[in-house]
């Protein structure tokens, strides 16, 4: 099958994932002219190659195609991710169409997966995120309950991730946990948005979800103390919390 080469990029939201995606395309040769909010955002692309727009309408003039990378449909993978070519994209609708727009997924990042019809990428992305955020948790858990045992924190890491256990959010966000260092990789408010969306679509499916309705307890907790602009790992502040371990020297 013949892919069409789309050249010009319009994106609507530059923020941590749409600014690796934009620079992605660029460093590969695409036009691309970025709008949002924010216009810092933009400016601060501007010496590699990002068009302004004026608005979203004017991102989308004389575009391939346009994405849009905002806080409620936003793309599965992390920023850190998309920026080294990492993450994946799950598609939705037709397969020829899919095959069509090739090089700009492959632009953005190294694996494409066309799920199904419009609409399955959406709960791909969900079902992911549910998976990712979940564990992120568990691993949360599982260090307060180390050092509340009096295993330091950066011992236990080390050792889960030379077993069986190991994952890539032990890789990622567990030396954000330890060092207590939220730099995000994905807010946790945009993960709590996540959860409640999760919980939206068992609701309207009639699918229990209680692990994702814990996870959505412990971050609304975590975001009202003030950690929701920091990265998913900062749910362990309230792990710690409930553990009484912020009432001690770590």
């Amino acid at each position: 099958m013949t892919t069409t080469t789309h050249r010009r990029l319009g994106i609507v939201g530059v923020g941590l994932l749409g600014s690796a995606v934009a620079a992605r395309v660029l460093a590969r040769g695409f036009e691309a002219v970025g709008y949002d909010t924010v216009p810092e955002r933009v400016k601060a692309l501007a010496a590699s190659g990002l068009r302004a727009a004026a608005s979203v309408a004017a991102a989308a003039i004389g575009a391939d195609a346009v994405v849009t990378i905002l806080p409620t449909p936003d793309v599965v993978g992390t920023s850190t991710a998309v920026a080294h070519g990492q993450g994946t994209i799950f598609v939705g609708g037709d397969a020829a169409l899919v095959e069509d727009f090739r090089s700009l997924f492959d632009a953005i990042t190294g694996t494409t997966v066309h799920v199904g019809t419009v609409g399955d990428a959406s709960v791909a992305k969900l079902a992911a995120n549910l998976i990712g955020g979940i564990t992120a948790i568990a691993l949360a858990e599982a260090l307060v309950l180390g050092a509340k045992a009096g295993v330091a924190p950066a011992k236990l890491l080390d050792a889960l991730r030379q077993s069986p256990v190991r994952s890539g959010t032990m890789d990622m966000r567990g030396p954000l946990m330890v060092s207590h260092t939220f730099a995000p990789h994905i807010r946790l408010d945009l993960f709590l948005k996540d959860f409640r969306l999760m919980l939206d679509e068992g609701n309207r499916l009639g699918v229990a979800l209680p692990l994702t309705s814990v996870a959505n307890q412990l971050c609304t907790a975590a975001s009202a103390a003030g950690h929701g602009a920091e990265d998913l790992a900062a749910v362990i502040t309230t792990l710690e919390h409930l553990a009484g371990l912020d009432k001690t020297k770590r």
